[in-house]
């Protein structure tokens, strides 16, 4: 068949002139932006180690691209908005890109980019997790923390093939798997793949026991707290807690010998409201084991009545002090770590798990991961102040990395001539200078 390339395209007249669109404008980028990631790369050198942690057999005289190039295109493309293997069968043409990599010449393919992921295997996953818990502590090293709180979730990665491990989930109602996370404020310690027919809280007490061991090696002194809700309260887990100086807040399923012991609490919330005819919550002490529990532990009662009903929940924890402050100050905030997995979900594409195989997608869900750790030190370091200090990954990309390039290359230097109009070049300008002064002390 002929293939027929069209030179110009025409549009709509504008204030009586005629429009015309050429794809002739030389090299040219969407993605000026990557030039602030790669310096925060370059600073907190994350991708170069993760590169050295996967495994590669290949013959190093026949190799084009080397293993520190195939994963730095894979991750800044995933913090750029590329989601897919497939798009860098054009995205290896990109100059910006191909600069961020170092290189001015084109990148890989998707399928050599496959081969580097299929490489990933159960050692190099563990390490890369180790990774996460490294860049974490030496972001801290400059201002060493008096307390640290662990958020630990699970989250539904749905999956619509044959992939390996998958299965159908209940609660869900879909086939999916099912990946833990963990999360220090807003930075990411774990992100593993897990099978969805398991309980949702299975290996966090191991993930927890050696991440209290890492941390405590860096701070001695630090004050540790679990944080989870009602799918992670394992009573075994919680006594592990409690005899190795941890602290924790976690959700407790209500029942109804918790609902009957907490009866006055509601009774009393009911009345307020029969009164106020607005919402009104009423927070309590109050002790409970199940069954096959070792012991009683201390829990938090709130009791809530509105046009609505009764609403009660129930918190166990080892904290002392007021419960209301308790149950809003510190388990509530515990909801900021589900906005931190949509980030990664809806903008970082950490549910792209549609290889075939297990490790693979392991692999694909700790590059969404890494991206994020790129974004995330970008906001911690550079946009306070800013209007973006609070903005979501989507938002950053959209406001401060999409910026139209054009990149003239020769023999001396590379020259990113940026959009004139770029909305955020104040921010831009903040972000750079901040970077500089960082790379500088």
């Amino acid at each position: 068949m002929t293939n027929c390339n069209q030179l110009s395209f025409e549009f709509s007249r504008a204030d009586r002139r005629r429009v015309v669109a050429q794809f002739d404008g030389g090299d040219i980028s969407s993605d000026g932006g990557l030039l602030l990631l790669r310096e925060v790369d370059a600073q907190i050198g994350l991708l170069d180690r993760a590169a050295d942690l996967l495994p590669d057999s290949r013959d190093p005289n026949r190799i084009r691209h080397s293993q520190r190039s195939l994963l730095k295109q894979r991750v800044f493309g995933i913090a750029q908005g590329w989601e897919d293997l497939n798009d860098h069968d054009r995205l290896r043409n990109d100059p910006l890109l191909q600069t961020s990599l170092g290189s001015s010449t084109t990148l890989a393919s998707a399928p050599t980019l496959c081969r580097m992921e299929h490489r990933c295997q159960r050692s190099c996953a563990i390490a890369l997790q180790d990774l996460l818990v490294t860049t974490f502590i030496e972001s801290r090293r400059d201002d060493p923390p008096t307390e640290l709180i662990l958020d630990f979730d699970a989250t539904d990665d749905p999956v619509h093939g044959n992939q390996e491990g998958r299965f159908f989930h209940g609660y869900y109602d879909r086939y999916c798997f099912l990946p833990l996370y963990v999360f220090c404020d807003s930075q990411p310690l774990i992100a593993w793949l897990r099978p969805s027919n398991i309980d949702g809280a299975r290996g966090s007490w191991l993930i927890l026991k050696a991440l209290v061991n890492r941390l405590r090696k860096a701070w001695p002194q630090v004050r540790i707290v679990f944080r989870a809700d009602s799918g992670f309260c394992r009573w075994r887990m919680l006594r592990w807690c409690e005899n190795n100086d941890v602290d924790y807040v976690v959700g407790l399923a209500k029942n109804k010998r918790l609902e009957r012991e907490a009866a006055p609490l509601m009774e009393e919330a009911e009345q307020g409201y029969e009164q106020s005819r607005s919402r009104v919550r009423r927070f309590g002490w109050m002790s409970y084991a199940a069954k096959s529990w070792d012991r009683e532990r201390t829990v938090i009662a709130k009791a809530e009545h509105s046009g609505k009903g009764s609403n009660p929940r129930f918190v166990i924890t080892t904290l002392t002090g007021e419960a209301q402050k308790i149950y809003e100050g510190i388990y509530c905030a515990r909801g900021d770590m589900e906005n931190r997995i949509k980030e990664q979900q809806l903008g970082l594409f950490a549910d792209r798990t549609s290889s075939h195989r297990w490790w693979p997608n392991q692999l694909r869900l700790l590059m969404s991961t890494l991206a994020y750790v790129l974004v995330e030190t970008l906001r911690r370091t550079a946009l306070e102040t800013t209007d973006l200090a609070q903005a979501q990954v989507s938002r950053i990309r959209l406001e401060l990395l999409k910026i139209g390039a054009v990149v003239v290359r020769n023999t001396r230097r590379i020259v990113v001539h940026l959009s004139s109009s770029f909305p955020g070049r104040e921010i831009f300008e903040v972000v750079h200078r901040r970077l500089c002064l960082a790379q500088s002390g």
